[in-house]
Parts: structure tokens; C-alpha cells; sequence
């Protein structure tokens, strides 16, 4: 019952957030500011975001926690009772540029289970829902399992820069994919590889908000989800992440540094 509550409201929240992010585009209220350097961005729409998520939390369910990206949450470690994991708006840097390319990621994990998942595509209009072990889902179609037998040298990749410096052997592994793509936020990336869009995901450095969901959704369908040494990611933990359908997983892995 619990979690069919959180889904309720959950889905409320998201939608009632969306429009807050979309009328600030439309309205020009956006005001930004670097953090760690000039291209790790925050808006004060990322900050009110979050903080009406944390205020809703506190409001309906006191035992719940937050591991939110702009600190209105708390210092988590450890995953145990219930954990809401939230980037506001990630792709921040494409929030503000691009006006588009940009997502709410909400993930709900209990007892370090991922049980639910939310991305919202604001502008692309692609609301994207998984719950753990009924399948996942965009604007209500199921979302099909991904193929088992994909070819990389048939495959589109997304590897971002940092992790082709990081990793010398995804040159080796771009050289063979069809193609490479790149989106820059990495919840649209992790829903690339889920809906089939891409057969492989790659980053350097990303955090637990920045994959709290897509994990959840891209799991659900069938991908494969660890770190580049193909070892078990933790989902507290910054690191590097490789999303992939189960083959072209299997392949990449194979190359050597």
C-alpha cells in the first residue's frame, strides 16, 4: 500500500514540478550561477525544484529520506528504509542553452531495492515510469525488452568525453559501433539504451541522482547496468556507469585497456 501511495503522489509532484520548470522557460525567470566551475551549473529552478520536493517528503511521509543533488535533502550513505533519489533538472547546462534535453529523475528505493522510477522529459513530452518487476513504460506504452542478440558494429553508442580519456578503450569500441551520440544528461542517455535508441551508455563520473531512476527503468527492460569494469555499481556511490543491452554489454566488456 505504501508504495502505491508514493506512486499517486509522486506522479502529482512530477507533474505539478514540470509545469513550475516549463513556465519559467516561458517566463525567462531563470537565474544561474556556477558551482564547482563554470560548466557545473545550478538555476534557482533546480533549487526550488528539489526544495518543493523535500517540503512535500517531510509533509506526507516524515520517515522517508532525500539524497537530492542541491542539498535539501540529507547525507546518505546507506539505503535502508525508504530513499527518494532526485535530480531536479538534469542536464542543466542543456536547461540552460538548449531550453530542452533536460529531465526530472526521481528514484524510490526501500531497503536498497529500486521499487520506482520517474523520468520526465519537460519539453520532449516523454514522462517515462517503471515499477520493479512489471515492466517499464513512456506516456503509458510499455516500453518492449530489449534484444538480446544486438551486434556492437550494428549498435549506436553514447560514451562522453571524460570517459574516452578515462577509459582508453572506448576508442576502440566507438571505431567499431555504428555511430556515437551524445545528449548530455545522462537520465536521457540511461532512456536511449532503454527504448533501443542506443545499445550502450558510458560516463566517467556520475552521481546517485544522476542515475537513481534511469538504473530502475533501464534494469526493467532487460539492460545491464554496472560499473566499466563490469563489477556491481553501488547506488550511493559517484562513479563511472555503463548502461547496456545485454550483448552489446557482454561485447564492449571484452575490449582492454
Amino acid at each position: 500500500m505504501i508504495l502505491e501511495k508514493i506512486d499517486q503522489l509522486a506522479r502529482e509532484w512530477l507533474e505539478e514540478a514540470g509545469n513550475r520548470i516549463f513556465m519559467a522557460l516561458e517566463q525567462s525567470t531563470v537565474e544561474v550561477e556556477a558551482k564547482s566551475d563554470r560548466n557545473d551549473l545550478v538555476t534557482n529552478v533546480d533549487k526550488a525544484t528539489e526544495q518543493y520536493f523535500a517540503e512535500k517528503i517531510a509533509t506526507y511521509f516524515p520517515d522517508h529520506r532525500l539524497l537530492g543533488e542541491e542539498g535539501y535533502g540529507e547525507e546518505i550513505t546507506s539505503l535502508e528504509g525508504i530513499v527518494w533519489i532526485l535530480d531536479p533538472i538534469d542536464g542543466t547546462v542543456n536547461f540552460v542553452e538548449q531550453k530542452r534535453n533536460f529531465a526530472i529523475s526521481l528514484g524510490i528505493y526501500q531497503e536498497g531495492v529500486g521499487e520506482l522510477a520517474y523520468i520526465y522529459d519537460i519539453v520532449g513530452g516523454e514522462f517515462y515510469y517503471a515499477k520493479r518487476g512489471e515492466g517499464a513504460f513512456v506516456n503509458d506504452v510499455e516500453i518492449p525488452k530489449l534484444a538480446e542478440d544486438n551486434k556492437l558494429e550494428d549498435s549506436l553508442v553514447i560514451i562522453n568525453t571524460t570517459a574516452i580519456r578515462k577509459f582508453p578503450q572506448m576508442l576502440s569500441v566507438i571505431q567499431k559501433a555504428r555511430g556515437l551520440r551524445l545528449y548530455g544528461a545522462a537520465t536521457l542517455e540511461y532512456m536511449a539504451v532503454a527504448t533501443g535508441r542506443a545499445d550502450a551508455y558510458v560516463s566517467a563520473n556520475l552521481a546517485p541522482w544522476d542515475i537513481g531512476a534511469g538504473k530502475i527503468i533501464a534494469e526493467e527492460v532487460g539492460a545491464i547496468v554496472t560499473r566499466v569494469s563490469g563489477s556491481e555499481m553501488v547506488i550511493t556511490e559517484k562513479g563511472d556507469s555503463f548502461v547496456a543491452s545485454p550483448s552489446v554489454h557482454r561485447e564492449i566488456l571484452r575490449f582492454e585497456i
